[in-house]
């Protein structure tokens, strides 16, 4: 297929009450933080369905990155060079992340950083990332429970302690993804009860847009 053409995601219809649309909560790490040229090493998620985290459809893998890990990430997630020597590379495991993304909105906290990665990571494959985003960060802030204006994203592990949830292995990927789906099913909940209705899964994809990082 033509680079010029490349096969998108689908995009789930968003109009309608947010416990009717699935969502696809991610967490990946990276050789570093260079948006523009670090590149993916792990990948996480788990599904939301019918406002309940799916555990059963967890999926986690390492990728081979095809260039060095910064120290200052290895300092973050522990992954070093010689842990990926036997991980596929991305080129084996496009497809099943994809699936996880298709006809599903996607989740994730600070979710620029996810996004930006996802994109280059599917562009570099032929696809194109076509999926609505949800931030957990901004849910967050827009529910009055996360400062705004700080020019820093609020910690999801420190969020989920405030909230009284589980905090599931920091720094790794599946365990990021999942303190993050928990996050956003009991923010959730509390926006509803602050806005005094039902919300769509626009509600919280507009949400999101309006209250991103200043």
């Amino acid at each position: 297929m033509s680079r010029l053409f490349p096969r998108a995601t689908r995009a789930p219809a968003v109009d309608r009450p947010w416990r009717d649309v699935e969502y696809c909560v991610v967490d990946v790490e990276a050789t570093g933080l260079d948006l523009r040229h670090d590149v993916l090493i792990s990948f996480g998620s788990v599904a939301v369905r019918s406002g309940r985290l799916c555990c059963e459809t967890a999926l986690y893998t390492d990728v081979r990155p095809g260039r060095h890990v910064s120290t200052g990430a290895v300092g973050v997630h522990g992954l070093r060079d010689r842990d990926l020597d036997s991980a596929p590379e991305l080129s084996e495991v496009i497809d099943r992340i994809v699936a996880e993304l298709d006809g599903r909105v996607l989740v994730a906290h600070a979710a620029w950083v996810e996004r930006a990665f996802l994109t280059r990571a599917l562009r570099s494959q032929g696809r194109r990332f076509n999926a609505p985003v949800i931030d957990t960060a901004a849910l967050l802030r827009a529910a009055g429970l996360a400062r705004s204006g700080t020019g820093f994203e609020p910690d999801v592990e420190a969020m989920a302690e405030s909230l009284g949830l589980c905090v599931h292995t920091p720094h790794h990927a599946l365990g990021d993804a999942l303190t993050t789906g928990e996050v956003f099913l009991a923010v959730v909940s509390r926006l509803e009860r602050a806005l005094g209705g039902p919300l769509t899964a626009y509600d919280l994809v507009d949400i999101s847009r309006r209250h991103t990082l200043t």
